[in-house]
């Protein structure tokens, strides 16, 4: 791929995740607070004017590291890790809503099953519903005592230079997807690798043994 070509390529969230995004912030901060975000970002035609709730490949990869910096600029790096962190949880509660029919791990069978278990079956649907409708790319491995989930194109640092891992609102995601999953219990999620410091993927480290 000539460098030309590799500038004009863009990956793409629908335009139903990037709604998710922005109303998860909003309930968060505020519709003022996410209004001043996008402000900052150069991203104004977003501002009362959230993408549709639908399916087309149409919210740039650019567009959501293009927040998230805004939003670290605007309350500093550790007000807009915490910020972040609580989206990212909000996140996985309106994407439930909006992708729970199609992953399938609501169901008895699911609920049965031994926590190591439900673990691993509810990463792996996680991440191949981020595989099959986004340009995300995921790719998971694991251990005896943890989970690795490797953002190997993330689209929540893209653009971005950090001298640390900053996709904090991936994190709360994946907090709060672990919350769900187990019935109510907390696991702790680090991320230690980040394409925007250099790393070749995103990487989250997650515990299989829950902190309650």
């Amino acid at each position: 791929m000539t460098q030309p070509e590799a500038v004009q390529q863009q990956y793409h969230y629908p335009n139903k995740m990037g709604r998710i995004v922005l109303l998860a912030m909003e309930e968060i901060m505020g519709r003022n607070g996410v209004n001043a975000v996008l402000n900052l970002a150069k991203m104004r035609h977003l501002i009362n004017n959230y993408p549709p709730n639908n399916f087309d490949r149409q919210f740039r990869f650019e567009d959501i590291g293009a927040i998230m910096q805004s939003l670290d600029d605007m309350y500093g790096p550790r007000g807009g890790r915490g910020l972040a962190l609580r989206a990212g949880r909000a996140c996985f509660k309106y994407g439930l809503r909006e992708f729970g029919p199609v992953l399938g791990i609501a169901d008895l069978a699911f609920r049965l099953l031994p926590l190591n278990m439900k673990l691993k079956v509810g990463a792996e649907v996680f991440a191949d519903t981020f595989n099959k409708y986004t340009d995300q790319r995921v790719r998971l491995s694991d251990d005896e005592d943890q989970i690795y989930w490797h953002n190997e194109r993330c689209p929540i640092c893209w653009g971005r230079q950090t001298e640390i891992p900053c996709c904090h609102l991936a994190v709360g995601i994946l907090q709060e997807s672990l919350y769900w999953v187990s019935g109510g219990k907390n696991f702790t999620a680090q991320e230690v690798a980040c394409i925007a410091r250099g790393d070749e993927a995103c990487t989250i480290v997650i515990d299989k043994k829950p902190l309650d």
